[in-house]
């Protein structure tokens, strides 16, 4: 998968591309104003605003590396968002 996959766009008007980068810069918006736990979560809502269909092919890291990757992420935020709000609610599904 590479441009290849994006010459459908050659075949659209300009009114088709505007409708499409909105749709896209809306999942795009919807992606970066996530917050809280919903930071951590897997977003194929995202992905499925490419015109592809693909099973990605997620691999899973063990638990205790995946909890390691947590806390680095979790400690990312902190240093590049020193003061962002927190939010203290407790994760429930």
């Amino acid at each position: 998968m590479g441009m290849e996959s994006d010459d459908d766009l050659d075949t659209l008007s300009r009114d088709e591309l505007a409708a499409e980068v909105r749709k896209l810069r809306a999942g795009i918006r919807r992606h970066r104003d996530t917050s809280g736990h919903d930071l951590c979560w897997h977003h194929p809502q995202l992905w499925g605003l490419l015109p592809e269909r693909v099973e990605p092919e997620v691999a899973v890291p063990p638990w205790p590396k995946f909890m390691r990757g947590c806390v680095r992420y979790r400690e990312s935020l902190q240093a590049q968002l020193p003061d962002a709000p927190v939010d203290d609610r407790e994760y429930r599904e």
